[in-house]
């Protein structure tokens, strides 16, 4: 698996095709930004994208595992991300429709919050 730098590199080339899209560190890893949402992450040299209730069953068809962390009292969080495909690395236009899907449950979640606390800027 190649680096999380280089995973970096090759995720926001596949990404050319979705607009502008921003990487920016967080806590050892890397999150995707799209219109100010974030809608995947690289963790442990892993790509993950936003799941939710409506696009979950996508992830989980294909055995696709949700991110966990154990925090520093040792209790283990699952976040609202699962794994990618291994083939959206090589396969920009894949690559677009996980992405899409990522986004879709990113702005579904920020559309969920009060207006004044929105961050859709598109």
């Amino acid at each position: 698996m190649a680096s999380s730098s280089e995973l970096t590199d090759l995720v926001m080339e596949q990404l050319t095709g979705f607009g502008l899209v921003l990487a920016r560190s967080m806590f050892g890893g890397v999150g995707f930004f799209h219109h100010n949402l974030m809608f995947a992450l690289i963790a442990y040299d892993e790509l993950y994208f936003k799941t939710d209730d409506q696009n979950r069953g996508q992830f989980e068809s294909e055995n696709l595992q949700p991110f966990c962390y154990e925090s520093k009292g040792g209790k283990r969080s699952v976040m609202s991300y699962h794994q990618a495909p291994d083939r959206v690395i090589e396969d920009a236009g894949e690559m677009l429709i996980w992405a899409q899907s990522g986004f879709a449950a990113a702005l579904r979640a920020d559309n969920a919050k009060p207006l004044a606390k929105r961050k859709y800027q598109g």
